[in-house]
């Protein structure tokens, strides 16, 4: 739809049908008077044509006819109500609405972070603000209330660069939730893919909800602050056409827009009842005009793309990184310049494709999460049972940025978008906390979510009062926090793990819009400290280049005499070919020097053992060292900083980082 002087010129795809006509709604319900307006302009498959008088405010839908042949997958019917695939805006009853869209962006400016000072903060518009006290009743749970200052200087003290912001396409709920009084809140079953959820505006008309998205927008740019959309183009809410919905595609062209088998039953690689297909040109063209919408219109800075497999299998249903979308994805001028970010799988066939995206594309790390919750979590407890590890390998490779995943397709560390925790599994104080998921609220019988989640509850499942058991809790989120941020590559950070919110073990709250998602901002000392903790980390990611390489590490020494990265061990002594296979091993130093001799360079000393050790730094006593953090300590700076000497003691299962001046 476009306005015009003289009214609004529609055009819309239904290549197989016979009719298609525009419902121009002259009310705020369902039952309020129509007009239709028949299209009879076509080609290509697209209807079209130009109505005189409309104005923005006008409510619309569309009708379409044609075949009804379940078996070659149409499912036509005139009766049906049909959103506009390119809709605007979206009001609650799922009705489209013409807006302007005009918005006063003087001013402003992309941030235009490079990828190696990113730093990723996953949040939702809701559990974000909803129970924020410093954010005025009428804005919590908005695109206003994540753009108010104390939101905005809390991600500011944080050290945060860009807000990953979990699906804000209007969206409809699931029949099954509904049927039990629930709601996707997380909001992966888009309805519209270039409106924005009316439920996430303070604002009530369709004009003021896109211009507080604008606005959050442009506020977050003024604070340096890119924002990032998790974008859903692998499905619709529509789900399977057995049960599922007609409320938009199916009904304008079921066989062009979803992949279909010989049967005409939709093909599920997603695991919500249809695939959008991404091999028809008129889908591709549809989701790269919402992306292009986004940047050009809404001024976004780049998007998270959910189970991309989907959007990248070819003919023969297999992942092509070659396929046309990521080609023309990564060839358009203006999108090859936003951040694109990968959720690498799906639930098809050979659908974990973790490292296989072509550049320019970031891809969530699933490895990453993994093996640092194992050397930090079920490691750490596999000592008290003695039980067999896994050593500091793994640990190793992903703290230098993932070479055996990036490197073979020549790409570098910062492709690799690490995390410990997301907004779908246990939060980093649940890892902590709980063995296994508690997912019962969620009415399905503790069924769904992951069963393998790598946590240990450190001998209490869920809330405990004793002393030594919080201890080890806090400790183990202050390694899991350090690791994150002192790797090589670009952090993201599950917004709240700052904190230490819980979810009271709930791993897959994806129905759950309460108090079990929105944020609790009263915290004790001990949030307050993780916090600190949290800021002092991204500082210190800013404070020394060498965390943040653009290129992997490789050991090797440079001209003037210096390693990028050295590995030893405990000694004080290179890294044994023996201790690196030892699966006993638990303790690592890691020392990054710059070939820049004004970079100070860092020592990064690791102790996953349950016992303290007596670690000698590399360089032995003669080294000058200066201590900057230590996980040890609840608030980041005590005892305050200090110079070595070594040998040193190092506490069970401690993160230290030593600054060092770079070798002459």
């Amino acid at each position: 739809m476009r306005l015009t002087d003289v009214g609004a010129e529609f055009s819309v795809y239904a290549g197989h049908a016979d009719a298609v006509s525009l419902l121009l709604i002259d009310g705020p319900d369902h039952g309020a008077p129509r007009r239709e307006i028949p299209l009879t302009e076509r080609a290509h498959g697209w209807w079209f044509g130009t109505i005189p008088g409309v104005r923005a405010g006008q409510r619309y839908a569309l009708r379409s006819d044609g075949p009804r042949d379940a078996g070659a997958g149409h499912h036509y019917n005139p009766d049906a109500l049909l959103l506009d695939p390119y809709a605007r805006a979206i009001d609650n009853q799922g009705i489209a609405t013409v807006v302007t869209g005009d918005f006063d962006w003087s001013g402003d400016v992309h941030p235009q972070r490079r990828w190696s000072d990113t730093v990723i903060y996953e949040a939702h518009v809701r559990g974000l603000t909803m129970r924020h006290p410093g954010v005025p009743a009428h804005l919590r749970g908005t695109f206003a209330g994540v753009a108010h200052p104390v939101v905005i200087e809390h991600l500011r003290s944080l050290g945060v660069t860009a807000i990953e912001l979990l699906p804000i396409h209007a969206l409809m709920s699931e029949s099954m939730l509904v049927a039990k009084g629930m709601g996707n809140y997380w909001g992966y079953n888009s309805l519209g893919f270039f409106a924005p959820e009316p439920r996430y505006a303070a604002a009530r008309d369709a004009e003021g909800i896109l211009a507080e998205f604008k606005g959050m927008v442009k506020l977050l740019h003024q604070a340096g602050i890119e924002v990032l959309l998790d974008v859903v183009y692998n499905h619709t809410a529509e789900q399977g056409s057995r049960g599922g919905h007609t409320l938009s595609w199916r009904g304008l062209d079921n066989r062009a827009y979803y992949r279909l088998d010989a049967g005409g039953r939709e093909v599920d690689f997603t695991g919500c009842g249809n695939t959008l297909d991404l091999r028809h040109p008129v889908v591709v063209r549809q989701v790269l005009d919402s992306l292009r919408y986004w940047v050009q219109e809404c001024h976004v800075d780049g998007f998270r793309f959910d189970l991309a497999v989907a959007l990248g299998r070819g003919r023969d249903d297999a992942f092509d990184p070659d396929h046309a979308f990521l080609v023309a994805l990564r060839s358009d001028p203006i999108l090859a310049t936003t951040k694109l970010i990968a959720e690498p799988w799906d639930v098809g066939p050979f659908g974990w494709r973790t490292g296989a995206f072509p550049p320019p594309f970031a891809e969530w790390n699933d490895r990453y999460r993994d093996d640092v919750r194992t050397f930090w979590l079920t490691d750490v407890a596999a000592q008290f049972g003695n039980h067999q590890r896994h050593g500091v390998r793994d640990l190793a490779t992903r703290l230098a940025g993932s070479a055996d995943f990036f490197a073979p397709h020549d790409r570098g560390p910062l492709a690799s978008v690490n995390f410990v925790a997301a907004h779908d599994g246990f939060t980093l104080a649940d890892l902590t906390a709980y063995n296994e998921k508690h997912n019962e609220s969620n009415g399905e019988g503790n069924r769904d979510g992951s069963s393998h989640n790598r946590s240990w509850n450190h001998g209490v499942e869920g809330p405990s009062d004793d002393q030594n058991v919080l201890d080890w809790r806090r400790r183990a989120m202050r390694n899991l926090l350090g690791t994150l941020l002192l790797s090589q590559g670009v952090p993201m950070i599950n917004a709240g793990d700052e904190f230490g919110r819980s979810q009271h073990g709930n791993n897959n709250p994806y129905c759950q819009d309460n108090e079990l998602t929105w944020f609790n901002w009263q915290h004790k000392p001990w949030q307050q400290a993780l916090m600190a903790t949290t800021a002092h980390l991204t500082s210190l990611r800013r404070q020394f280049p060498v965390l943040r390489q653009r290129h992997f590490l490789t050991g090797a020494e440079s001209s003037g005499g210096v390693r990028d990265v050295a590995w030893y061990g405990a000694d004080g002594l290179p890294m044994s070919a023996a201790a690196w296979d030892n699966s006993a091993t638990s303790v690592l130093q890691m020392l990054l020097h710059s070939t820049d001799p004004q970079e100070t360079g860092l020592l990064l000393v690791v102790n996953g053992g349950i016992n303290e050790r007596t670690v000698t730094l590399p360089g032995g006593s003669d080294a000058a060292y200066e201590l900057l953090w230590n996980s040890a300590d609840e608030w980041p700076g005590e005892p305050g900083p200090r110079r070595g000497p070594s040998p040193i003691a190092l506490a069970p299962t401690t993160i230290q980082v030593w600054g060092c001046p770079t070798p002459a």
